[in-house]
């Protein structure tokens, strides 16, 4: 049993997927969806789950960086999965966002979006600049995925966690909250460039089942962290600057609410064609995670939004969307404890397979 345990774990430490802390993200989300909702008994255990999760993930991380440098190399210069490793921002800016909402313990979330902070600043600049300057680059078709809009939930998600910490910052708030303010404003510019790429993709090229994976919920998932965004800057921005910017952002964050509520009933009719109709197996892969994440944003972005725009009757969506939400994690739970625990049995099980990828890169 132990020589089965190490080899699992040098396994997952190779083949670890990119975008794996959208575990992290999607966790983290659905506890504070939780207790905006006054679900604490959910809330609360997900957010010690969620400690051992984020843990666990950089130490496999890290042991993958020191062990497998170069496949993880490879893996950041690919155009299908680099954006994944934006998912170690996310993820730790959800778990400091728990920290600040359900511990008010800002001196562990100040750490965590410091954390994020920097490896924002590593990532974003070193993917733009490996997938710009790289000889052999894919076709749209083949290049680009849902996974992309990690460009902007990684960049919203610094300023949603630092929203909730900017009275830290004090006598410097009104510099920070600015600084804030263009982190929203360029997560938004990024959105806008990528969806029409994204959208010119569905359009004009063939679209397989294999191809229409959980990562394009993050369509969907970018604009409603884009909505919280712009919802934490009005709820605790305190800066003078902003009285004068208060209608164009309220009005911003409403056109990215918007859209992310059109986009979930074109994801679920997507999703029957793919499984229903083209009878595409659901089986467990880590990409699910990437579906799960926007069930549970959409949830806490809309909750701000009506406190926000004093709205109660948006209140009815989270009261509902988070039992939708909270099945898509439970399920994708399943899937993960499932496949630990074939693996560990040698249960043969069903091959998994990426939808990031085309066919001669899977792993």
């Amino acid at each position: 049993m132990w020589n089965r345990i190490t080899s699992m774990v040098q396994d997952g430490v190779r083949d670890l997927f990119p975008a794996y802390f959208a575990l992290v993200m999607a966790t983290g989300i659905i506890s504070i969806a939780c207790h905006l909702v006054t679900m604490d008994y959910l809330a609360f255990p997900l957010f010690y789950l969620n400690l051992f999760f984020y843990a666990a993930l950089w130490l496999l991380t890290l042991a993958r960086l020191t062990r497998h440098p170069k496949r993880l190399l490879a893996d950041l210069s690919n155009h299908r999965l680099g954006a994944g490793f934006l998912t170690l921002v996310a993820g730790t800016n959800v778990l400091g966002s728990q920290f600040v909402i359900l511990t008010a313990n800002t001196s562990a979330a100040l750490v965590l979006w410091i954390l994020g902070l920097a490896l924002w600043l590593f990532l974003i600049y070193a993917l733009f600049t490996v997938l710009t300057v790289k000889e052999e680059k894919p076709t749209i078709d083949t290049g680009i995925n849902g996974a992309w809009m990690l460009f902007v939930v990684s960049t919203q998600s610094i300023v949603v966690l630092g929203m909730l910490l900017a009275s830290r910052f004090a006598p410097h708030e009104e510099l920070f909250t600015f600084a804030m303010l263009g982190f929203y404003l360029l997560g938004c510019m990024l959105y806008i460039v990528l969806i029409s790429l994204i959208t010119y993709r569905f359009m004009f090229f063939k679209i397989g089942a294999d191809e229409m994976g959980p990562p394009y919920w993050i369509n969907m998932g970018a604009v409603a962290i884009t909505t919280l965004a712009g919802d934490n800057l009005l709820l605790k921005g305190t800066a003078p600057f902003l009285t004068d910017l208060i209608p164009f952002i309220k009005g911003f964050t409403l056109f990215f609410w918007a859209a992310g509520t059109w986009w979930i009933p074109l994801l679920f009719l997507l999703g029957a064609w793919r499984h229903i109709y083209k009878r595409y197996p659901l089986t467990y892969h880590p990409v699910y995670w990437g579906l799960v994440f926007p069930m549970g944003m959409y949830t806490v972005a809309t909750f701000r939004l009506a406190q926000v725009m004093k709205l109660d009757f948006l209140l009815l969506i989270p009261k509902y969307f988070i039992y939708l939400a909270l099945l898509a994690w439970l399920i994708t739970t399943y899937g993960l404890a499932y496949q630990l625990t074939a693996t560990l049995l040698k249960t043969p099980v069903v091959e998994q397979t990426s939808d990031m990828l085309p066919a001669d890169l899977k792993k």
